[in-house]
């Protein structure tokens, strides 16, 4: 069959579709997305660059969103699907809550956006891939256990495999800089002020070892996104805060270049 009909087999029948990798136009990347847990909930953080080969396709693209009142999803891979994905996600999370009166559990969510990125395998094989990062507070555990340790993190694979995380994760193309920060400066009983200067530290050592990774940037008043999940709900870190955090940290840098 393959001698009389090559287009037919499921390898071929792909690249028909969709293009071989080598010959796709290029799309614009999203990278690195750090998260950390605190005393009281989770930290979710992403730069705002994304790149198109050697070019910076945006200066300010935001990869870190509010997936409902208790979650967060930050995304790391091609742009445009990765943001069609989350919209999808919000928008179903929401669904269930009108249809059945109650939220999903923390758990039910992570498994229903593992089922979505299995969805998009056929593009990931295509070199069209979304890796996001997912994390949330947990209210079950925080009824039972306290709300002091309910943060939680979850990782992925571009097969839907999900992968529960301690303590901080990043993924994307800077995140063996970043999660080599993360283990330098986490701690146990980080409050959320320290964990936000902590994320945003890790982005800027990301930054400052990966192209594909945008830094702060002052002269346009840029910086990393980056969202709280506590049992009061989910919450945007408003730049004027950033602003104070991404300047202490230049000055302690640079009294310190090397470090």
């Amino acid at each position: 069959m393959s001698a009389a009909a090559a287009e037919l087999l499921p390898g071929h029948r792909a690249h028909a579709v969709t293009g071989h990798p080598t010959t796709m136009p290029q799309s614009a990347h999203a990278t690195t997305i750090v998260a950390a847990t605190f005393n009281g909930g989770v930290i979710m953080a992403g730069d705002r660059r994304a790149t198109m080969g050697n070019l910076i396709a945006q200066r300010d693209i935001e990869k870190v969103f509010a997936a409902d009142d208790h979650s967060l999803v930050g995304i790391a891979g091609t742009a445009g699907i990765a943001i069609e994905l989350v919209r999808l996600f919000q928008v179903e999370l929401e669904h269930y809550e009108k249809i059945e009166g109650t939220a999903l559990t923390l758990d039910g969510k992570a498994n229903r956006l593992a089922t979505m990125i299995r969805g998009n395998l056929g593009a990931a094989m295509q070199g069209l891939a979304v890796v996001p990062l997912f994390a949330g507070f947990d209210v079950d555990s925080a009824a039972v256990q306290g709300s002091a340790t309910a943060g939680r993190i979850y990782s992925y694979d571009v097969t839907g495999g999900r992968y529960p995380e301690q303590y901080y994760h990043s993924v994307g193309s800077g995140s063996v800089f970043a999660k080599g920060a993360l283990k330098k400066l986490w701690r146990p009983g980080l409050s959320e002020e320290e964990a936000v200067s902590v994320v945003v530290e890790a982005l800027y050592d990301a930054a400052d070892d990966d192209s594909a990774t945008g830094g702060p940037d002052l002269t346009r008043r840029i910086y990393p996104v980056v969202y709280a999940a506590t049992a009061d709900g989910t919450r945007r870190v408003a730049d004027s805060s950033l602003d104070t955090v991404v300047r202490a940290l230049l000055e302690r840098r640079a009294l310190a270049p090397g470090s």
